[in-house]
């Protein structure tokens, strides 16, 4: 793992989406081999760990939102969906040989139709696969599942139904977004410093933001950072806002914001908005197309990498990493 490289990979994020967009789009795409639809007729399982698993909660919800039944589920549940002629399984492995996953892809092979999603289609999930989903992301060289992590909320998203058009607008958005890292990355990665605690928040249908936010803080710069629905931050999280040197960065577009920013006002703590603008926040980091939830959740979480990657080299070059 290596801060340097890491920021490397964030910043050739706007690329690779293009490149994985352009590799599902037309005869070529991979979906092809699938039919026409699917998910028709079927119940869905995602399943993954870590990253993985973030980004199928938030594909999860939008296949339920579309009238499917879909779940995420951790690779290593004992109390998994059972297999099922009318269970499509899908597991999810950026290595393509993340045990648990692995194995529980297995449990489905034989009965359940099962879809492997990963970037590296020779490894282990696909022997226990009816068909493979590249990720097309190529190698992350900083050893932190950024790049894969994008690639497969889009290639995720691809097989949910979106179209391809949809989701083209997010490679412009990051790339303008990355291009002025000079004007908002110094002044977010000092107000991460000196926080006492905190919250990445995010809408549920954005759950995979906030999620995997807090992780890039806690497997870059070792920081203890924790992601957190927006509406159940109200109920959960709301009580380290009394400490002071509480932040928390919001992704917005949840109608619990304005609940969250009221906290923040009685108790003084920091928030820093990403996307949409939100009245009183200390910081507002914009992109375009804020209104979109697929530019949303392609984009935003280069917002947190970065400065995760900033955040650690800077602990390295002062010695003070664990």
């Amino acid at each position: 793992m290596n801060p340097d490289r890491f920021m490397d990979d964030i910043l050739a994020e706007p690329e690779t989406l293009e490149r994985v967009l352009a590799g599902y789009a037309g005869p070529g795409s991979p979906l092809v081999a699938l039919g026409s639809d699917p998910l028709q007729g079927r119940r869905v399982v995602l399943i993954g760990m870590g990253s993985s698993r973030f980004a199928a909660l938030t594909v999860a919800g939008l296949l339920r939102v579309r009238g499917i039944t879909a779940v995420a589920e951790y690779a290593s549940t004992d109390t998994p969906v059972m297999p099922a002629a009318d269970v499509l399984a899908i597991g999810i492995s950026a290595s393509g040989t993340t045990e648990e996953t692995v194995q529980a892809l297995a449990r489905h092979c034989g009965t359940s139709r099962t879809i492997a999603v990963t970037n590296a289609p020779d490894a282990r999930l696909r022997e226990v696969a009816d068909h493979v989903l590249p990720l097309l992301a190529g190698r992350e060289h900083g050893g932190v599942a950024c790049r894969t992590f994008q690639a497969t909320l889009a290639v995720l998203l691809r097989l949910a139904g979106a179209a391809h058009e949809e989701l083209v607008p997010a490679v412009a958005a990051q790339a303008a977004l990355l291009d002025r890292r000079d004007e908002w990355l110094a002044p977010l990665t000092a107000m991460l410093e000196g926080a006492h605690a905190i919250n990445t928040v995010a809408p549920a249908a954005r759950l995979s933001s906030a999620l995997q936010s807090a992780l890039m803080l806690r497997e870059g710069p070792r920081i203890p950072a924790y992601g957190a629905e927006t509406g159940d931050w109200l109920h959960v999280d709301v009580y380290l806002s009394k400490y002071p040197g509480y932040l928390a960065v919001l992704f917005g577009g949840s109608r619990y914001d304005e609940g969250l920013m009221e906290w923040a006002r009685e108790r003084g703590s920091t928030v820093v908005a990403v996307g949409r603008p939100v009245q009183d926040a200390a910081l507002h980091i914009s992109f375009d197309r804020p209104d979109d939830p697929y530019v949303c959740t392609l984009v935003e979480t280069s917002v947190v990498e970065l400065a995760a990657a900033d955040w650690w080299r800077r602990r390295l070059q002062a010695g003070a990493m664990p």
